[in-house]
């Protein structure tokens, strides 16, 4: 072949590859450049790293406060210095109440006293390292000695309150008993105590992570017998972080309120224990069996109580202020150093927590590894990257929600974008986040492969989804492998980012085939995380591979990959869902006032349950979602003329994509109002919120969803009004894009 074949053959071939490779937010020749990128940076992901980094930093308790936490913290920064970052070590004092007294015993002819005691296991080779243990209690409970009878309440939601009351059951001046899950831990003692409960117990079900799933650890993954699962109680839901200086950092010296006054601490005491110490405390409930959904797994008949013997709980806590270090880890960009990619993964626990956080700790720093070796093989990125281990997660989403109030309105004018990740085990990708986010999510996941199968992520999700649909989804799924992104509600550091300060945010990480019961116990540790949940890291470095290229592809784009049409149409369906919740419920109480009133009810009760009949319910009224839809319509041209207009965004003049970025950049922000959500006005964005009754549990359209729930129609109104003005603002943001665009 000559010289000139060859010249031919090759630019044919380059030719083919740009038209091969389309990212969002790239010129095709930057593409091809970023394809290279990311192929150099995937090649050198090293599993190894991320095992014995994850030995180091699970082999002992590190949860707040601990010496463990500031080695680990000091540990991780030198690895990022020695990667050639720019690093922080940004302390906050927080409060963290550790127990002083824990006394849980069932009085009465059949006494029992709870052993609240993990045991050590031989195949666990950290289990009994007891002296650096917090022992098992949840954080944020409020104190309390307290004698009382004892009350099943199944998962302790809103509908168990009320399953209860036509039972004839009340908690009022008695403790409660709930199963953990159905909702965040946080709700349960939030609901018992404003039922007038005296206390609250939660307790692990082996239905729920125990025997029925599995062998229990050692044997399999699953809870043992005497684990328990650790937790915060504390109302986050109405705001994250130190609950002594709401609002503003907690800066060493920082005022601080008396914890007393804290509005976000529990008034009851709480206890989490195990299913071993919670079967005596049930076998003593007499009272009228539960209803079939509420039994779980123990061999007993479940009753709702209240017991015949009484209950004493007594739990007194040491409320020390601790410090807390995040470590930041910096690279500057190239080209844009003030706009930031900011990525995050908590690294304290709530004993050894190798799956929560490490796995996903270790991943990040590989990612950061890789990040800055391509860098100085001539891939640097253009903005600048931040790579964040955040301390003081688990009590409160303690660390990031300090450094987020701290920078607040840097952050305002830098931040494009927060990446999130957590805990990481084999299985299918999953995220949730900003909508305008998913098109460019779905670029990214259908260009890394799973290890096991050899396709994408987003084949083998979509093969899922798929075997798991019915009929009609099925034939909606064929042919149609696009994702929807989940909403973000809470539980990790990433409420500070887009709840409080409208950063776009995404949330994501593997998962559904590395289930089991270690969750917030001793037996979260390295020996069982390299058992069960990703032996030989390959998840890790997948996962690596992922949050990765997606902070590359955010970091190198000549247009911020915004998609507004995603967005909308994401909305639209909230506001739906809104409006059939509102007809539902004024179809639901006309049937049953219609029940109620030719004694239907009378008629159908079984004499052998006591219950109580229900009451006739105020009738629903017609709300005016006029001012929504017409928004919406609004949102939908403007979204519909961008997506057009951004084309040929990236081949804009410097000046004009730099305009069109600091709006993209920062036009999340116009999702939120100043005076936030009802109740809570830490929570401004109007769009994604966790519930208040939820808690980790998201609420999309939050204002306008949880005030028809709660049959407050003055308010719904009025949420709809600001919901609208919202979004019309939003809009004329969008609009503002298409006139750089086509200007």
């Amino acid at each position: 072949m000559t010289r000139h074949h060859l010249l031919l053959v090759a630019l044919l071939a380059a030719g083919s590859l740009q038209a091969q490779t389309r990212i969002q937010g790239f010129t095709p020749a930057n593409a091809v450049r970023q394809a290279e990128a990311e192929k150099l940076f995937d090649a050198g992901i090293s599993a190894a790293n991320q095992d014995a980094w994850m030995q180091f930093l699970a082999s002992r308790p590190h949860h707040v406060g601990s010496p463990q936490a500031k080695v680990n913290a000091d540990y991780m920064a030198e690895r990022f210095r020695s990667w050639g970052y720019e690093v922080e070590l940004a302390r906050y004092d927080v409060l963290f109440p550790t127990p002083k007294t824990r006394v849980l015993e069932l009085l009465g002819p059949t006494p029992y006293r709870a052993l609240l005691e993990e045991p050590t296991l031989a195949e666990d080779r950290t289990s009994g390292q007891k002296a650096e243990q917090l022992p098992s209690y949840n954080a944020f409970s409020g104190e309390g000695d307290v004698t009382a009878e004892l009350v099943f309440v199944n998962r302790g939601i809103p509908e168990d309150y009320e399953m209860l009351e036509r039972m004839g059951i009340s908690v009022k001046g008695r403790i409660v008993i709930a199963k953990y899950g159905g909702s965040w831990r946080g709700i349960k003692p939030k609901l018992a105590q404003e039922n007038g409960a005296v206390g609250c117990l939660i307790y692990s079900d082996p239905e729920d992570d125990g025997y029925t799933n599995g062998d229990a650890y050692p044997k399999g993954p699953w809870r043992p017998e005497q684990a328990v699962q650790r937790g915060s109680v504390m109302d986050m839901p109405v705001a994250p972080g130190d609950p002594g200086t709401p609002g503003y950092a907690s800066l060493p010296g920082a005022r601080r309120i008396p914890w007393q006054q804290a509005k976000t601490i529990m008034k009851i005491p709480v206890l989490p224990i195990s299913w071993g110490d919670a079967l005596p405390l049930l076998q003593s409930l007499a009272g009228p069996v539960v209803p079939a959904a509420w039994r779980g797994a123990l061999p007993i008949t479940y009753h709702a109580g209240p017991s015949a013997a009484k209950v004493h709980l007594k739990l007194d806590f040491y409320w020390d202020v601790k410090p807390a270090y995040n470590v930041i880890a910096t690279l500057k960009g190239s080209a844009f150093p003030d706009e930031w990619v900011i990525r995050g993964n908590h690294h304290d626990a709530w004993v050894n927590g190798a799956a929560d956080p490490l796995s996903g700790m270790v991943a990040l720093m590989e990612e950061a590894r890789m990040v800055a070796e391509i860098s100085k093989k001539g891939y640097a990125p253009k903005r600048t990257l931040k790579y964040c281990a955040w301390d003081a997660e688990e009590p409160a989403l303690l660390g990031s929600t300090e450094w987020v109030e701290d920078h607040a309105e840097e952050l305002r004018q830098k931040a494009v974008v927060y990446i999130n990740t957590d805990g990481n085990s084999r299985g299918f990708i999953s995220a949730s986040g900003s909508h305008t986010l998913e098109p460019m999510y779905n670029e990214v996941i259908s260009a890394v492969t799973d290890p096991q199968y050899g396709v994408s992520v987003r084949e083998r999700r979509h093969a899922r989804a798929l075997v798991e649909a019915d009929r009609n989804a099925r034939a909606r799924l064929m042919g149609n492998s696009y994702q929807k992104m989940s909403a973000l509600g809470a539980g990790s550091d990433y409420s500070g980012f887009i709840q409080h300060l409208g950063i776009a945010s995404v949330n994501l990480g593997y998962g559904g085939e590395g289930s089991g019961g270690e969750y917030h116990s001793i037996y979260d540790s390295y020996d069982h995380f390299t058992r069960f949940k990703d032996p030989g890291f390959a998840y890790g470095s997948l996962l690596a591979k992922t949050a990765g290229r997606m902070s590359l592809r955010i970091a190198n784009a000549e247009v911020l990959p915004i998609d507004f049409g995603s967005f909308h149409e994401t909305v639209a369906g909230y506001a739906a869902e809104v409006k059939a919740m509102a007809d539902n419920l004024r179809q639901d109480v006309e049937v049953e006032n219609r029940l109620i009133r030719d004694n239907i009810y009378v008629m159908a009760r079984d004499l052998q349950i006591e219950w109580q009949l229900p009451k006739p319910r105020a009738l629903v009224p017609f709300l005016d979602f006029s001012p929504l839809d017409n928004a919406l319509a609004s949102l939908k041209t403007a979204a519909q003329s961008f997506r057009i207009a951004s084309a040929q965004a990236p081949a804009l003049p410097a000046e004009k994509r730099a305009s069109l970025n600091t709006l993209l950049l920062r036009i999340e922000q116009h999702l939120l109002t100043q005076q936030g959500l009802p109740r809570r006005p830490w929570y401004r964005h109007q769009v994604y919120a966790p519930g208040f009754y939820t808690g980790y549990g998201v609420k999309t359209l939050p204002g306008v969803r949880e005030a028809i729930e709660q049959h407050n129609w003055q308010e719904a109104l009025e949420q709809i009004r600001i919901l609208a003005e919202t979004l019309r603002s939003y809009t004329r943001q969008v609009e503002a894009a298409v006139a750089i665009l086509s200007s």
